[in-house]
């Protein structure tokens, strides 16, 4: 089968780290730790397990990040390199698997917790929290925090992979495979939500308006009792759908900190040597969509004392002394919790009309070009794409 392989190579991953936030093309050319590959399709003999023919895999800024260096040395032992990435994945099943028969269409929860690894369920699994699993480095597969990072059950951006039982959801009737790519970071999204313990009438500030930002802001409004929600967005296009999607209102990165400012009456003050200005006062709960040092330190300065800053994209580094200062509380949320129902939740979402509408915007590519989709999902917010995804059944 045809897959993109990412690789080990100690100098590609160090060019990444130097040149990928300055010239990202250079990371889908000769500087990417990615290949494409015609390999064996991965098949996990062990109980539960099934193969899937992959429909539609997205392209996710984790994805990206990984390729362009910026993802922690913390990850290292929880992924089992090579490995085809692709963690947002909506396919056929080709075996029977369970009670789903071959020819099932489903969307995979990524996630390889005890379940998957055929061991007795941790702490985390047994309360349902999978997304916290602590077992993700043994058992009958290979390391791997997720499907798209370990080497045995193969990823998304591939023709086929090994999927288990536990992970599987059916796509519900009508939907289509765009609208089925969604429900992953919907998911994500739902747990966000929850994670962000809103309560009735706060303000919140989501940094941000990519596909997580959007689908944060979506789910904050679908599932919690916020008052304002304010959300950063750079370009016209992310103004119109944070609108769309449950934005009270939509603010330019520049302008972030003065109108919070004005609606919360807090003091704005400049130190001498930082650049960046902070409040005193500010709104109850920030998100961070972005995983930027920039995106960061704008939640954790806009954010009232005692207030909640949620990480909701992969963290860079930035100074935490707004966080202690003013009592922080600094949350993180990863994946989606099976306990919670968030896949459940997610699938109810992906109706809306606004996720409809995004559905069709879903820029879908063949494997062999790559690097193009890549580039593409490099650009996607200055190009107005909110997800860019790999159909492996395409050929042009």
């Amino acid at each position: 089968m045809l897959a993109l392989e990412m690789y080990r190579s100690v100098a590609k991953t160090a060019v990444g780290k130097v040149a990928g936030r300055h010239l990202p093309l250079l990371l889908t050319g000769a500087a990417a730790p990615l290949r494409m590959v015609t390999l064996d399709p991965p098949r996990v003999e062990h109980e539960g397990w099934a193969r899937l023919r992959v429909s539609l895999s997205g392209i996710c800024g984790s994805d990206l990040g990984m390729l362009s260096g910026k993802t922690s040395l913390y990850f290292q032992p929880l992924v089992s390199l090579p490995f085809v990435p692709g963690h947002e994945i909506v396919g056929e099943l080709l075996d029977a698997c369970g009670d789903l028969a071959a020819g099932t269409r489903v969307v995979v929860d990524p996630v390889l917790t005890c379940a998957a690894r055929g061991l007795e369920a941790c702490e985390a699994c047994a309360r349902g929290e999978t997304n916290r699993c602590s077992r993700i480095t043994v058992g009958d597969i290979s390391s791997g925090l997720q499907t798209g990072f370990c080497h045995d059950t193969g990823g998304g951006w591939s023709q086929q992979l090994s999927v288990h039982r536990s992970q599987l959801h059916v796509v519900p009737e009508g939907y289509s495979d765009e609208q089925a790519l969604l429900a992953e970071p919907v998911a994500c999204a739902v747990h966000t939500a929850r994670r962000a313990a809103v309560k009735p009438g706060d303000r919140v500030l989501v940094s941000g308006a990519g596909a997580v930002g959007l689908l944060a802001t979506l789910a904050l409004r679908e599932l919690t009792d916020a008052g304002e929600i304010l959300v950063v967005a750079k370009h016209a296009h992310q103004r119109e759908l944070a609108l769309e999607f449950g934005a009270t209102e939509v603010v330019a990165p520049s302008e972030t900190l003065r109108r919070i400012r004005r609606a919360t009456s807090a003091f704005m003050l400049e130190p001498e040597m930082l650049s960046a200005p902070y409040l005193l006062g500010g709104v109850d709960v920030t998100i961070d969509a972005v995983g930027s040092k920039e995106s960061l330190q704008t939640c954790l300065h806009a954010t009232r004392a005692g207030g909640r800053v949620v990480l909701s994209g992969m963290p860079a580094s930035a100074d935490l002394s707004a966080a202690w200062f003013r009592e922080l509380e600094v949350v993180g949320t990863y994946a989606s919790s099976r306990g919670s129902g968030d896949f459940a939740t997610a699938l109810d979402l992906v109706g809306h009309d606004a996720m409809c509408r995004l559905a069709k915007t879903v820029a879908p590519y063949p494997l062999h070009r790559w690097r193009e989709a890549l580039d593409h999902a490099h650009s996607a917010g200055r190009l107005g794409t909110v997800k860019v995804a790999f159909d492996p059944r395409r050929t042009s």
